[in-house]
């Protein structure tokens, strides 16, 4: 008989009992991800209706058209390799690789996508509208159990699959990262007068609360590294599990890019901001309230500081979503578009709805107040 996990709150009164307090990336982790209670576990993330935020794929299929063309022109730049496998993290339901299979791009043949989400709940979504295939159709079969390389049927794409993990197998491809960084735990330091302070969570009163302790050497010295001047009670997230996931994501290229789109800001930005700012919670499409609040009812995340990205892969280009957008051919979609809504307003067709809809997309993924103004970074390997 499987053992059933403790539900989310038990076990963290329970580790608090243990230890006194545990650290702030330890809580978020548990609020998130807890298979029993936690925010994404429990099948909370985006979408529209019933969801508790808006990602650039969910306001629509536009966004994942401009990037089959991204893929299209990186796959001939690799020399149209087949397979071209691309790695979307945190893929949710799947509405960005639906979109990116619709868009049929030239690359279709070559194609192996692979849908990385660590929560059941949206993976068991993934097939309502995806035709998955195990991940051995994908990779295809280990012909050395020393070599990475795998071999796979040429011209079967576009193929689909799902795992709950980054692949363990080297490719030749793109690893995508829509609004992930800002999704894994942080841990919170606080610039105190005889050194840098870290956060943890205890119980007081019966309630959750925060409580600093000095922060250990190793942790001191990097948050000087980081911010040698900071000002007292000036606070900055220190983000680990990004740096370690863009370390995985690079080492898993043979040759390729790592594309990563975030809300991004740097280490010393974030510190003269409140923390009140740079780490914010959403539940039902709106603001949420204290991180603290009923764990796993609402979504923790944090701005992405990119000085911490660097100190792993410095050959990073950025540009505004606004920018990578109109880069990748936005305005020729959108234009076709309305002509198809155009010619087709007055029959009222589907087709012609579709074509409507790419430029009210537009507007909403162009934003300079909203997506618009979220960074598109990319590292190339090979």
């Amino acid at each position: 008989m499987v053992e059933q996990p403790k539900p989310l709150i038990e076990d963290l009164l329970e580790r608090i009992s243990r230890n006194g307090s545990i650290r702030f990336d330890e809580f978020m982790e548990l609020a998130l991800y807890h298979p029993s209670g936690g925010f994404f576990s429990s099948g909370g993330g985006a979408g529209r209706a019933g969801a508790d935020f808006l990602t650039s794929p969910e306001v629509g299929p536009l966004f994942g058209a401009v990037l089959a063309e991204f893929l299209d022109a990186r796959w001939q730049e690799l020399g149209c390799p087949d397979p071209f496998v691309v790695v979307e993290a945190a893929a949710g339901r799947g509405a960005l690789a639906i979109a990116v299979r619709a868009a049929q791009p030239v690359c279709a043949p070559a194609l192996r996508y692979v849908l990385v989400e660590r929560s059941e709940a949206l993976r068991e979504r993934q097939g309502d509208y995806l035709p998955l295939v195990q991940p051995y159709e994908v990779f295809g079969p280990a012909t050395d159990e020393d070599q990475a390389l795998l071999t796979v049927d040429q011209g079967a794409g576009p193929l689909f699959c799902s795992l709950a993990d980054l692949p363990a197998e080297s490719v030749v491809g793109v690893v995508i990262a829509n609004e992930l960084l800002d999704n894994l735990p942080v841990r919170i330091l606080e610039r105190g007068h005889a050194g840098w302070l870290e956060l943890r969570v205890t119980v007081q009163d019966g309630e959750l609360s925060e409580l600093l302790v000095p922060a250990d050497p190793v942790t001191d010295r990097l948050a000087n590294q980081l911010l040698p001047h900071a000002l007292l009670g000036a606070r900055i997230p220190l983000q680990t599990q990004a740096a370690d996931w863009l370390y995985r994501a690079l080492s898993l290229l043979q040759k390729g890019s790592v594309l990563v789109v975030d809300y991004c800001a740097d280490s010393a930005g974030l510190s003269e901001r409140s923390s009140a700012e740079w780490l914010r919670t959403y539940q039902a499409h709106k603001r949420g309230q204290h991180p603290l609040h009923a764990p796993g009812s609402q979504d923790i995340t944090c701005e992405v500081a990119l000085d911490q990205l660097q100190r792993v892969a410095p050959g990073l280009q950025s540009l505004r979503q606004a920018d990578w957008l109109s880069q990748w051919g936005i305005d020729r979609l959108v234009e076709v578009g309305r002509q198809i809504w155009s010619e087709g307003a007055s029959e009222g067709s589907l087709e012609a709805v579709r074509g409507r809809s790419r430029v009210i997309e537009a507007e909403a993924l162009l934003d300079p107040a909203g997506l618009g103004d979220f960074q598109v970074l990319e590292w190339h390997i090979g």
